[in-house]
């Protein structure tokens, strides 16, 4: 996650800085230093702050079901947890599943394929203002 990104998040969720501080159970501090780029976000914290974003945006026909969205074949979907656990709008939450053709080894890769897939798009349309 982008400096710019974690604090356009924060702001529109409405939080100052301790009350994402609070939130993400860390110091006022490391909010601080993310928003400057002075820290680099950890894995955890930009899955919960995604979460509490997409909790609070008004959900639209598009969050629907990402296999639908990718046209994903049905033996890609039977291994898939987004589609056993039917939470396609949040596949990009969840680890372990399919994207473009395997699941990825680490959050950080797992976020390179979602920054550009669609479904991620139709999520968090405020990031790409």
């Amino acid at each position: 996650m982008r400096k710019g990104e974690f604090s356009k998040i924060r702001h529109q969720l409405g939080k100052t800085q301790t009350q994402m501080a609070q939130l993400l159970g860390t110091s006022v501090k490391a909010v601080q230093s993310f928003e400057q780029g002075w820290r680099r976000i950890p894995a955890h914290v930009e899955r919960q702050t995604l979460f509490l974003l997409a909790h609070q945006l008004p959900r639209n026909k598009k969050h629907g079901r990402c296999w639908v969205a990718l046209e994903c074949q049905a033996d890609t979907k039977k291994d898939c947890p987004a589609w056993e656990f039917k939470v396609g709008h949040l596949c990009w939450f969840i680890n372990g599943t399919i994207c473009q053709g395997e699941v990825q080894p680490t959050w950080q890769k797992k976020m390179r394929i979602c920054r550009k897939c669609e479904v991620f798009h139709s999520m968090f349309p405020v990031l790409y203002d």
